[in-house]
């Protein structure tokens, strides 16, 4: 996202910068401070002064250095820039904008603090835009504007990709030039049958026979030549669709969390499945025929030209009619599916969440109710499917009789110069056989559009995933180290959306093989703190030290090899329970894997299943109890050898047996290792080597159990609100 927007020359000759100032950040607003609609207006933030530009010039300025706090702060579809100057005891309001500039500003915000505090690191947006700068299409997600790239650069992207087909595609060719060729022969060996055989009489059945020969072979290696490019396109529309399968999957793997998350389970697998079977549909169903299509279509039209100019020009003079239909309503088409698609992508997604929350849809009795709002999700994409059909229904009849036409005037006029004696009868049919060569591929390009519409539009939607760059990768230079557990969290700060932040100012120092316990209410950001540890986003300011290393200079790979993660709803793959262990060191050995789960205390119960280390679990691993998911979870963890262990509410809804297993298989798993725990039940954390109070998105209090309780203070008042709990239980 660009943060220094171009001032409009009109509005830039107005505004007078001082000598030595600099524009640093800039951003459109459209709100008064009233209340109405404004235009050509600007917040921007000098290395001097926040200002506030209008079609006037500046409207309002402050300088940075008499700016003590500045909050860009969502409200009900707006959002408003709050400022608080230093000899002021109170806030004020600077600018109100439409929810699409609050990103924008809220980094701007940020920008404008470094300023004042005499930082000069500027602040770099790596969100997308929310709308295109040109033209003003909603983005929704896309790196690029589908209307103004209107479609040209997936099709260059594709094109490239067929690049690496290049002997299948000259084969292709080669079968549509002969399909061609044997297409455009019969109609002249018809009118040499009528002419010469059947008109004059000459040759007698020898003649007869010769043009039944012929009329067969030409038929014959039509079908051959018909067979074999069907059967190439179709090769080579599966392995394309297949390669871009196989990126598409390759490349959600290495996208950060917040572009998954972001993003429906259904929608992604469409475009998985979906988009890249249209490939292999285009290339068997339009990309077969197009080549021949264009081919037979220009011979036609020129061996036409050679019997009769006139008839040749009263054929053709409907196509541009035809042609211009088609590309009038080219756009309409394309607006047309793409919803279509988006309502097929709600209602893939609301299947999803019901097969994936079935235990949740049958213990609280509401699968009718879930079966109503998925028969409301399939009516609505009934209702779009079944309007685009009825469209496309009466819209090719039109083209359809349009191109008719044609032909019936060539019959008409034709007929009336054979009477005349002007014209063969023989020409004159082949005449009419080339006007129907020559719309029967027309009439089949009407489908054209449909088709190319359709595959633009997958793959826009493949190359939206393809184009994206990870927000979690390596650096241009990635160390490469064991590392012993060390971290440092350096002034973090940290927000899933930069105007909503989380974390501000967190610094801490943790030593080799400490034990952290963290706490604080639900939403105070102690699972934001660890999703930061395990590199699944990337702070927004402050740096997180490994080893004395940045986090982000480290090889994103083998650092997560190195780290430890018992979650509370741990997942479990559709498959064995050795699979499963391995899953996170995939070249452990046997002996290896029921040490893990020895120490993890899961190794009796495994091999009470029935196929031991073998056994299938069933998806999420339901076959299992929690315990016995949670034991298996610890077994995983422990089999790489962390340095870093993260605990996440591990022990959290389990019976007292359970818990006690899992308790003694963690303190073997702890050793050796620098440990996060998040734990709502304090007692497990009596362990730890210092407890972190988070409160008011910072750190509010640190130490051991004992000094925090003395303290009296946030961690006093939870535990004491425990123990509350425990004698009313």
């Amino acid at each position: 996202m660009e943060l220094n927007i171009r001032l409009p020359e009109s509005v830039r000759a107005k505004v007078k910068l001082r000598e030595n100032e600099d524009m640093h950040y800039c951003s459109p607003y459209d709100i008064s401070t009233s209340g109405c609609k404004q235009e050509l207006c600007y917040l921007a933030v000098t290395n001097l002064r926040l200002l506030r530009i209008d079609c006037g010039g500046i409207a309002d300025e402050i300088e940075i250095k008499d700016i003590e706090t500045v909050k860009c702060e969502p409200q009900v579809g707006q959002g408003i820039l709050v400022v608080k100057r230093r000899d002021s005891d109170c806030e004020e309001l600077f600018a109100r904008f439409t929810m699409k500039h609050v990103t924008r500003i809220a980094y701007m915000a940020r920008g404008l603090i470094n300023l004042r505090d005499g930082v000069n690191k500027k602040i770099i947006s790596t969100e997308l835009e929310k709308t295109c700068p040109i033209c003003g299409t909603p983005l929704r997600g896309r790196s690029k504007c589908p209307k103004c790239d209107g479609g040209q650069g997936v099709i260059i992207k594709f094109i490239k990709l067929c690049g690496a087909y290049k002997l299948q595609l000259f084969l292709i060719c080669l079968c549509m030039i002969m399909i061609s060729s044997m297409q455009l022969v019969r109609p002249k060996i018809q009118q040499l049958f009528i002419d010469n055989c059947l008109r004059e009489g000459k040759g007698g059945m020898n003649a007869i026979f010769l043009f039944a020969a012929a009329m067969i072979i030409t038929t014959f290696l039509s079908i051959v030549f018909d067979s074999t490019n069907y059967w190439l396109c179709n090769r080579m529309g599966t392995s394309l669709s297949k390669d871009v399968r196989t990126m598409v999957y390759d490349k959600l793997q290495k996208l950060s969390m917040s572009y998954i998350t972001d993003r429906r389970p259904g929608a992604l697998m469409n475009r998985m499945t979906r988009d890249t079977m249209e490939i292999s549909g285009f290339m068997q169903e339009a990309f077969s025929g197009m080549f021949s299509c264009i081919v037979t279509m220009v011979a036609a039209v020129i061996v036409m030209f050679g019997i009769s100019v006139e008839l040749t020009l009263l054929s053709v003079v409907f196509m541009p009619v035809a042609l211009g239909l088609s590309v009038m309503f080219r756009r309409n088409i394309h607006r047309r599916f793409h919803m279509q698609w988006v309502k097929s992508d709600k209602t893939n997604s609301g299947l999803q969440d019901v097969l994936s929350g079935m235990r949740i849809v049958k213990s609280f009795g509401t699968e009718e109710q879930e079966a109503r709002n998925f028969e409301r999700l399939t009516g609505e994409f009934c209702v779009i499917q079944r309007r685009n059909e009825i469209f496309w229904a009466s819209f090719y009849p039109l083209l359809t009789f349009i191109m008719s036409m044609g032909v019936y005037a060539i019959t008409y006029l034709g007929g009336s110069e054979v009477l005349g004696g002007t014209l063969t009868l023989g020409r004159l049919n082949q005449l009419i056989g080339y006007a129907w060569i020559l719309y029967g591929p027309l009439e089949w390009m009407t489908f054209l559009p449909r088709r190319i519409t359709q595959l633009i539009t997958s793959l826009e939607r493949i190359y939206d995933i393809l184009d994206e760059e990870p927000a979690i990768k390596d650096g241009e230079e990635p160390v490469s180290k064991q590392i012993t557990g060390e971290v440092e969290l350096r002034n973090v700060r940290f927000g899933y959306h930069s105007h909503t932040p989380v974390l501000e100012g967190i610094s801490l120092k943790v030593k080799p093989g400490e034990m952290i316990g963290l706490v604080g209410a639900s939403g105070t950001g102690k699972s934001t703190l660890i999703n930061l540890l395990m590199r699944l986003y990337d702070v927004d300011d402050g740096e997180i030290v490994i080893d004395g290393t940045d986090l982000n200079d480290l090889k994103v790979a083998e650092y997560h090899s190195q780290l430890g993660i018992v979650l509370q709803e741990n997942f479990l793959f559709a498959g064995t329970i050795y699979n499963n262990l391995r899953f996170s060191k995939p070249d452990a050995t046997y002996e290896e894997i029921i040490h893990a789960a020895k120490l993890a205390n899961a190794h009796d119960f495994i091999m009470k299943t029935p196929d031991g280390y073998n056994t299938y679990i069933g998806e999420h691993g339901y076959s299992l109890s929690g315990g016995e998911r949670q034991r298996l979870s610890i077994a995983r963890a422990v089999l790489n050898n962390p340095k870093i262990l993260i605990l996440d509410e591990a022990t959290s809804n389990l019976d007292t047996e359970s818990e006690y297993l899992i308790q003694k298989a963690l303190e073997r798993l702890r050793e050796g290792c620098t440990t996060f725990a998040i734990a709502h039940r304090l007692s497990t954390l009596k362990d730890a080597d210092r407890l972190v109070v988070i409160d008011g998105h910072n750190i509010a209090e640190i130490g051991t159990h004992n000094e925090l309780m003395e303290k009296k203070g946030i961690y006093y008042g939870l535990v004491s609100a425990q123990l509350e709990m425990q004698k009313i239980e």
